[in-house]
């Protein structure tokens, strides 16, 4: 099926979030729309796929204009939709997801779950997704809860595809099973939409790229244009998609672990007895793919999970089993990889975000009351110096891109006094253009004297930040090497080799 945007413009009160976008995607083609976090990609799907109504342009399919009052008529249309945070029911098998609101029914009008169990194996069979029907939701990982919207699309019979950052959750062995799975789509004849700003998958997937910078497609561009190509016409400037840094000045001992291990939800050992040092002034990365128990064990530095064993000291504080208010208070920052579930509160406001772990003090606090005057203040000099993109200081934090939520809880954790930080998965779900900005602020805390650890499944990333990298595998750390270390190297110690 061939889809075709002709002028397409959604305003938001004076925000212009699409302004006049024309796109063609042909039927079997995956069509990357590239463009930073907040350039409009969601906008600009989520009037395609019923959600959002256009102020002015059309919608065609095959030639024929459209007219959608909701998800209901677009999904009748043949258009499918993959949100960037999955719309499933936990507690529901994955053939109940697939059919629900479209429930086959039996004698009494009651659920024929065989037929609906029979209609995801076929999808699972046919594209190699490899999907248990009766399995639940809940139990399954990431990348096969994606797996399950995609077969609830299919099912629906969509022949337009639009994945809204697939990859964003995803580890980089699933977002390689991904790829594969899109090329097989395409190969089908589904027409893909794939809304990303990695350019690097952009390169490996797409037969067509458009770039949307500001609400506007700025141009066209081909998967083999160089990655800065791509980045300049993404951000509308000349980004450095390196890291610059100078030699690590490394001090004191600032963060001592030994022997630390910590019991998972499901009584396992999933930190095992790991032990490391990290400098004042230097970034130790922990790599390994995910699920390995580097969340764990992040989540354990910072308070927010109790060791059975081992002991943490930042400095010469032992802070094993102290409350997450006392480590903040004692100067550790905390970028969780989760930022929607662990590091804002969605309903509250950008302002009330910045103070959220220091409301009870200076400089939010005075006395028992809120120091309203200090928080604007405050709230002004952030969302300036960290480059939030936001109408005002007052905008809900749901209401952000993923890339500016992702700034609002960096500039609330960098902006303190640090002794530590701990930065876990610090761009995942963000573009090119907050990702270099992220990262030099990640180099400025540590050229500032502080210890850093960082906690990323991104090699990439791994290797530009680190001046050491600790590997683990199955809860252990099975080494710790020199950020020179090849990938290939990195590659057999992430799947259990020692060195």
């Amino acid at each position: 099926m061939k889809l075709e945007l002709r002028g397409i413009t959604k305003r938001f009160g004076s925000l212009v979030a699409n302004d006049h976008i024309n796109l063609v995607v042909n039927s079997g083609e995956i069509h990357a729309l590239l463009g930073e976090n907040g350039a409009g990609k969601s906008t600009l799907m989520n009037v395609l796929y019923g959600l959002y109504t256009a102020d002015e342009g059309d919608i065609l399919l095959d030639g024929v204009v459209q007219k959608f009052k909701g998800p209901g008529d677009a999904m009748a249309a043949g258009i499918g939709m993959v949100h960037q945070h999955f719309m499933l029911i936990p507690v529901f098998t994955v053939a109940e997801n697939v059919v629900l609101g479209h429930e086959p029914t039996g004698i009494l009008d009651t659920l024929d779950i065989d037929t609906a169990r029979k209609r995801v194996r076929e999808i699972s069979d046919r594209f190699g997704f490899e999907i248990d029907p009766d399995a639940l939701v809940e139990d399954l990982p990431v990348g096969s809860q994606q797996r399950v919207e995609i077969i609830k699309a299919l099912a629906r019979d969509a022949k337009v595809l639009v994945l809204d950052e697939p990859t964003a959750v995803l580890t980089p062995q699933e977002t390689d099973e991904l790829m594969g799975i899109m090329k097989g789509l395409a190969k089908a004849g589904t027409s893909i939409v794939f809304i990303t700003h990695k350019l690097r998958e952009v390169q490996a997937v797409a037969d067509r790229i458009t770039v949307i910078r500001l609400g506007a497609v700025v141009g066209e561009a081909k998967p083999t244009d160089s990655a800065a190509t791509l980045a300049t016409m993404m951000v509308g400037r000349a980004v450095d998609l390196s890291v610059s840094k100078k030699e690590p000045k490394r001090g004191e001992t600032g963060l001592s672990v030994a022997g630390l291990t910590v019991i998972g939800d499901r009584n396992n050992k999933v930190v095992d007895d790991v032990s490391f040092e990290v400098h004042a002034g230097e970034v130790l990365a922990i790599a390994g793919v995910q699920g390995n128990g580097q969340t764990e064990l992040a989540e354990a530095l910072v308070g927010l999970r109790t060791p059975s064993a081992g002991s943490i000291h930042l400095g010469k504080m032992d802070i094993t089993h102290s409350s997450v208010r006392d480590v903040i208070d004692a100067g550790v920052g905390y970028i969780p990889e989760d930022r929607s579930k662990d590091g804002l509160v969605g309903d509250f406001t950008i302002a009330e975000n910045f103070m959220i772990n220091r409301s009870y003090g200076p400089p939010f606090a005075k006395g028992l009351n809120i120091d309203f005057g200090n928080r604007e203040r405050i709230a002004s000099q952030l969302i300036g110096d960290y480059d939030v993109r936001t109408p005002s200081q007052v905008t809900l934090a749901k209401n952000l891109s993923g890339g500016n939520q992702q700034k609002v809880v960096v500039a609330r954790e960098l902006s303190r006094d640090l002794n530590l930080l701990i930065a876990s998965q610090p761009t995942r779900g963000v573009d090119v253009g907050s990702i270099e900005f992220i990262h030099e602020r990640i180099i400025a805390t540590r050229d500032a004297g502080k210890p850093v650890v960082i906690v990323s499944t991104e090699l990439d990333e791994v290797t530009s930040l680190a001046d050491r990298i600790a590997v683990m595998y199955r809860g252990r750390i099975v080494g710790i090497v020199d950020a020179k270390t090849s990938r290939e190297t990195l590659g057999r110690m992430m799947a259990g080799a020692t060195v």
